[in-house]
């Protein structure tokens, strides 16, 4: 039987340390999924979804535990396997969004999107200098997951709400495209 994990680390970065990761995983009959990994402010930051037999999970994480004695490593096992298009009571859209920097946005967002039902699959987000200015522009791009009764307009319409220079995008995967 497979057993799906979800694996989060974090720690210094160092080269090789992602094929290191794909070598314990393939040798010990893992099948790695999916993974999200980034460098930030030096330290490597990683999420990955393996699938493993159940008899092999013991010594993956182990093995794991051992290459990462320096960094922080948590495994937490998951029901099931997520398939993409499985919740046939939310349809996904793209978000783009561009405002002025200020303490605050991420939460004004994210308290918007909860108070719709709106489920957050993937969000990135970078703060850079504003081209031709002097203050900094917020940038983030995200997977959302609208429940059916929202719409589009209806969800663009309350993030332009938190404020007057907020440039909101939003695309449906449905749309050609997107």
């Amino acid at each position: 039987m497979k057993t799906f994990l979800v694996l989060t680390l974090i720690g210094e970065d160092k080269p090789g340390l992602v094929e290191s990761l794909a070598q314990i995983v393939s040798d010990n009959h893992g099948n790695w999924l999916e993974s999200d990994m980034s460098r930030l402010a030096g330290q490597f930051a990683g999420i990955l979804r393996i699938s493993v037999d159940e008899a092999s999970v013991d010594a993956l994480v182990s093995a794991l535990e051992a290459l990462t004695p320096k960094m922080q490593l948590v495994v937490v096992r998951s029901s099931h396997q997520e398939e993409a298009g499985s919740d046939a009571q939310r349809r996904g859209v793209q978000l783009s969004l561009v405002a002025n920097d200020r303490p605050g946005i991420i939460r004004d967002i994210s308290r918007v999107l909860a108070q719709l039902q709106v489920n957050v699959d993937d969000l990135e987000t970078v703060c850079r200098p504003a081209p031709m200015a002097s203050g900094t522009l917020f940038h983030a791009r995200a997977l959302l997951h609208l429940p059916a009764a929202l719409s589009i307009d209806d969800l663009r319409e309350a993030l332009e709400q938190i404020a007057d220079d907020l440039i909101v995008e939003l695309h449906s995967d449905d749309e050609p495209g997107a």
